[in-house]
């Protein structure tokens, strides 16, 4: 039975990017409305002031309790399960959603089709490579859910949609247990975010809810098992396929590379024995390895909704990646220099440090509970030196005194925002024609900048004035 706001108290946890939007829905839909919120700064009061202009409550400074009379909470995704008003919720029965399943509940009955995108890293390129494929194909569609455009605008907007290609966050997932994708794709586990999941248990088994539902594909990567085994765990509709996607020479039912093409033997008759071509390698930007199969997953997701190989293609060509996602800033004498500021986590840096041959590395930040030495261990090779920003660099330079003693390192021991400079002036120093000075951090950047983008950006300026 779909929910009944008319009437209904529902408390909106959380202001902010989907707090507002969702009390003002709710606000439109007859509910009565209260917003709660840890933080009482100008900007939340800001917020608050306009709700409280459209005759909606709310309360500033008191996150922790349940108002009385909630029938429903309505969750912004980063607020912790273990927070007290949830375990109010709990004891009261009150049960609670996030912004992506009120926006899943809010569907029309003939609205777009979801094809949904999680993993703990690529999933904004993949969801935006998706979204020009499935745009070079003449369908009408947008890139929703963590980015683009607001999925509860997406699906109670005036605008129609044949599609909608959708983020989805760990945070998100945990807070939708109805939702149901037309297909959907996890592309990759790795630690992340275990201070709010509790344990990686907990964490994939959020990012496995993506795969509940599904009807047409449930798309994997062939490389990481973890994802194949969400799929095996998931409740899907019957003739829903699993689908890979790897790097190598693809087997049926995959998507994968031979010769320089990207290839389906997924969704083509007699996949046994034929495949189709859908796109050169060098059509995805950049061609780095990590690129590669976020293209390959965003062309399986096509695919399962009948995209032909020719969109495949063309929305490649087309696709753009967002700055600071291994973003070639500059050469300066023989030495490039590449901003991956959005390398938020080792998983991500991983990625980019398998990317290039030999690697003057721009590290450190707030680490967020990881560890360094895998990371380390695998890259040791390819690195000329280390130059260490942030709060957290001494877990990174112990990593490299284990398992990579050899690489020169310099340790800035500063978390001001004109560290940078200082540290792409120091990797210059330590850089040869034909390296690569890779700011590829491995850690968020809150301790010293805003946001990576803020980050990636002190970078650039900072290569800017080395070949000034």
């Amino acid at each position: 039975m779909p929910f009944e706001f008319q009437g209904k108290h529902v408390t909106v946890a959380g202001l902010g990017v989907s707090g507002v939007p969702a009390a003002k829905v709710l606000h439109g839909l007859g509910a009565r409305v209260t917003v709660v919120n840890d933080g009482a700064d100008d900007r939340a009061r800001a917020q608050a002031a306009e709700l409280e202009a459209l005759g909606i409550t709310v309360r500033l400074g008191d996150g922790g309790t349940l108002p009385d009379g909630t029938e429903l909470i309505v969750t912004a995704p980063g607020w912790k399960p273990t927070k007290p008003l949830f375990t109010a919720a709990g004891q009261a029965g009150v049960p609670v959603w996030g912004d992506v399943e009120l926006a899943w509940r809010l569907r029309r009955p003939d609205s777009a089709p979801w094809l949904a995108v999680t993993g703990t890293n690529g999933k904004t390129t993949t969801v935006q490579m998706l979204a020009s494929i499935l745009k070079a194909a003449g369908l009408r569609t947008a890139a929703v859910g963590n980015i683009g455009v607001s999925l509860l605008d997406a699906v109670t907007g005036d605008e129609e949609y044949d599609v909608l290609a959708v983020e989805l966050s760990s945070y998100q997932l945990h807070w939708a247990p109805s939702l149901r994708a037309h297909s959907a794709a996890v592309l990759n586990l790795a630690p992340d975010h275990l201070d709010w999941h509790g344990s990686m248990e907990a964490y994939a088994a959020d990012k496995g809810r993506i795969y509940e539902g599904n009807r047409v594909a449930c798309v994997y990567n062939v490389a990481d098992k973890a994802t194949e085994d969400l799929v095996r765990e998931a409740d899907v509709e019957e003739g829903c396929r699993a689908v890979g996607f790897t790097l190598g020479s693809p087997a049926p039912s995959q998507l994968g590379v031979v010769d320089g093409i990207l290839v389906d033997r997924a969704f083509v008759e007699n996949r046994h024995k034929n495949a189709q071509e859908l796109a050169e390698v060098s059509d995805v930007n950049p061609p780095a390895p990590h690129n590669i199969a976020n293209a390959l997953a965003a062309a399986a997701l096509a695919r399962a909704f009948g995209v032909p190989a020719t969109a495949v293609r063309d929305g490649l060509r087309a696709f753009t990646p967002d700055a600071h996602r291994i973003a070639h800033v500059a050469d300066v004498d023989g030495v490039a220099y590449v901003d991956d500021s959005k390398a938020t986590n080792t998983h991500a840096a991983e990625a980019s440090l398998a990317a290039y041959g030999s690697i003057v590395w721009i590290a450190g930040g707030l680490a967020k509970g990881a560890t360094f030495d895998e990371l380390v261990a695998g890259a040791a090779k390819r690195l000329r030196g280390a130059v260490l920003i942030g709060a957290d660099r001494v877990l990174i330079r112990e990593a490299l005194a284990r398992h990579a003693p050899e690489v020169p390192v310099v340790d800035l021991d500063r978390t001001d925002t004109g560290a940078m400079l200082q540290a792409v002036q120091e990797a210059r120093r330590l850089a040869r024609p034909g390296d690569t000075v890779l700011l590829a951090p491995a850690c968020a950047s809150m301790d010293m900048f805003t946001n990576y983008n803020k980050r990636g950006d002190a970078f650039a300026q900072a290569v800017r004035e080395l070949g000034a």
